[in-house]
């Protein structure tokens, strides 16, 4: 069985080429930033453009590489072939309100119907972001997401806008020619309905799309970081089960923040530390071994910050780490 472990690297993700869509999640506080940020690095190395996305509110790239991000691609300093970009999925729905609004009246009132529907507000702006990434030509893109419970809601997406659409058609059939003369009656444009179903209809072709590939191994991966405690451990599984029931594929775990104490070292907390965090590495390889690549990366004694840090960084995530005695 020993013969058989996969290698703890992410080659095996750089060396695909077929992959478009790369997501890293976990818990919060695990290093997820720091991971996608640096395989983005390594990515720009053998790709053609890297596009890095945050889709996490507490937005962290800008943090990361010491440079201002907007939900516009930016260049990252010190890189031809990477792009960064930070969404805030609230302001997204915003926009669409504000543009909405110019339908008047009956515009607004067709936009509260749907928004009725539970996570149609989300799946609209994550609609909005594909669309968006989808126009861009970038050969592949990174996702940094929010923490776990949140990515994966946005795997549910088609299945809701279906609902909403649903809903929205047989009131509109209905009420749709009241609605039209109303808004007629009150200075608003006639077809406002129509132009709101042409909206959720082309969302929901693109989400449909989107996932499709989503569910292709050959174009999608899905990176999970964790740290070698019980919870995050927990959680790790948990969102392995899930991926698996929802049919991403998942082939990759980053075990962050492990001590490696020196031989002669009398630190007593971290001998502690270091043979609880054993105690969970050796259950995740027990678990996992068969099917993952598991990579392990050190504790730092600094934070991973401004682009040389994260270069010098994320060549750990192909050469594993030595500790120098």
């Amino acid at each position: 069985m020993a013969e058989e472990i996969l290698p703890p690297t992410l080659q095996n993700v750089l060396d695909q080429n077929s992959l478009k869509w790369i997501f890293c999640g976990g818990k919060g506080g695990v290093g997820k930033t720091t991971t996608s940020c640096s395989l983005a690095i390594q990515l720009a190395q053998v790709r053609e453009s890297v596009l890095l996305i945050s889709t996490d509110p507490a937005h962290n790239l800008s943090d990361a590489f010491g440079q201002k991000f907007s939900k516009e691609a930016t260049k990252v300093n010190g890189f031809d072939n990477l792009s960064a970009m930070e969404i805030d999925p609230t302001s997204a729905i915003q926009e669409m309100v504000d543009q909405s609004d110019q339908n008047g009246m009956m515009g607004t009132m067709m936009q509260d119907l749907a928004f009725a529907i539970p996570g149609v507000d989300e799946a609209m702006s994550f609609a909005e972001i594909m669309k968006h990434v989808k126009s861009m030509e970038y050969s592949v893109i990174v996702f940094d997401t929010a923490p776990t419970g949140h990515t994966l809601r946005f795997l549910s997406f088609p299945s809701v806008l279906e609902k909403a659409l649903g809903k929205l058609s047989t009131l509109s059939g209905r009420i749709g020619p009241m609605l039209n003369q109303m808004s007629t009656l009150m200075g608003g444009q006639a077809d406002a309905t129509e132009d709101m179903f042409s909206k959720l209809e082309s969302m929901r072709a693109v989400i449909t799309e989107v996932n499709t590939q989503f569910k292709d191994p050959e174009k999608t991966t899905f990176i999970c970081v964790c740290i070698s405690e019980f919870l995050s451990l927990y959680e790790t599984e948990r969102l392995v089960q899930e991926l698996t029931a929802y049919e991403i594929d998942t082939h990759n775990i980053v075990v962050n923040q492990l001590l490696f104490p020196k031989s002669d070292s009398n630190c007593e907390h971290c001998r502690v530390r270091h043979s609880m965090q054993q105690k969970y590495l050796k259950e995740a390889h027990e678990l996992y071994d068969e099917f993952f690549h598991i990579v392990q990366l050190p504790l730092l004694t600094e934070e991973v910050r401004g682009p040389q840090k994260l270069k010098e960084f994320s060549e750990m995530l192909i050469e594993p780490f030595k500790l120098e005695q």
